[in-house]
């Protein structure tokens, strides 16, 4: 088989761009017939045998594509690892590769990825290059298309954690909110129903993200079958972010502190709330920051990762801090 191969890719090697992509499939041909054999372990050596030799000539589109093939088809023979291993070099070409980030490699990316064992190292590894990639180089937390994928993918496994870290890198904030309802619906307290959309949309004003932040607002109380219409809302809480969002568009201190002044027995329900509004006051409301957090330990550490520190707070809405984001 290698003989043929090589062959073929000797081939491939020559002429035009057509002629190229001729090569190429015939070389996928051998490579599929010998996976199909169940030639596993010859295959996968095969496959990044191939790969070098086309990223030395600088064929870094061949290589993706082919690696990319190669990936999918030991994903469909359950070759978890010779097929996490190709994914790595499909990220690798574009890594090395002037290719400009496009909605079909995004999507390429979150295919392999949605197709790994959720509880795989690789997957771990995987994503955190493809997110860094996906940033172009600007320093960011990743391409909010790629975040969407990935959000969606985590939240079909019912990773809703994970989901919700995505989707609010994103700029889906629907998506964000019907993933909420179920994860609500599903996992949490009916007490805490007006919790789960509470954090989300301080954490998306927290990212100077205000359309999603409204967005996921509006969906989840329209949809959450314990949540009756509104407003005005039954939950406090709820009252007090739908007059929030009103006071960010207004941009008004003395609305802003009143509004926080009058709702502090729901604020206190949550510790993280009001450092959120601390710094939604200083993103929106002028409010300067505090020389010191009042919280130490895991809790500031926490609360520092989500929000950045030191960082130009005129970054365009919708795009996140670099720092790296936990949620609790």
């Amino acid at each position: 088989m290698a003989a043929a191969i090589m062959a073929a890719e000797q081939e491939a090697a020559k002429g035009g761009g057509g002629r190229n992509r001729g090569g190429v499939q015939r070389v996928e041909g051998k490579l599929r017939a010998s996976v199909e054999k169940g030639d596993y372990y010859e295959a996968h050596q095969m496959y990044r045998t191939l790969f070098f030799r086309y990223m030395s000539q600088g064929k870094h589109a061949e290589a993706r594509e082919l690696m990319y093939s190669g990936a999918l088809l030991f994903f469909s023979h359950n070759q978890q690892n010779s097929a996490a291993d190709l994914s790595m070099l499909v990220l690798e070409s574009l890594e090395k590769s002037d290719a400009k980030v496009a909605e079909d490699l995004l999507e390429n990316l979150a295919k392999l990825f949605s197709l790994m064992d959720p509880n795989s190292p690789e997957r771990v590894a995987f994503v955190s290059r493809a997110l860094k990639w996906s940033s172009g180089g600007s320093g960011k937390l990743g391409h909010p298309k790629l975040h969407q994928l990935l959000a969606i993918t985590l939240w079909k496994e019912q990773n809703y954690s994970e989901s919700r870290y995505h989707f609010l890198h994103s700029t889906d904030g629907e998506g964000c909110a019907n993933m909420l309802v179920e994860y609500s619906s599903s996992r949490g307290y009916r007490s805490e129903v007006d919790m789960f959309v509470a954090q989300a949309v301080l954490q998306f004003l927290c990212l100077k993200n205000k359309t999603s932040a409204s967005v996921v607002f509006t969906t989840y109380t329209q949809k959450h079958p314990s949540i009756e219409k509104g407003p005005p809302f039954v939950q406090p809480l709820l009252n007090f972010i739908w007059f929030l969002l009103l006071a960010v568009d207004g941009g008004k201190l003395t609305v802003f502190t009143v509004l926080c002044e009058q709702y502090q027995p729901s604020l206190k329900r949550d510790p993280m709330y009001n450092e959120y509004l601390d710094r939604i006051g200083q993103l929106f409301f002028g409010v300067p920051p505090k020389q010191t957090s009042s919280y130490g330990g895991l809790l500031g550490n926490l609360l520092n990762s989500l929000m950045g520190t030191g960082e130009d707070d005129d970054t365009e809405e919708g795009q996140e801090d670099s720092s790296p984001i936990e949620l609790d």
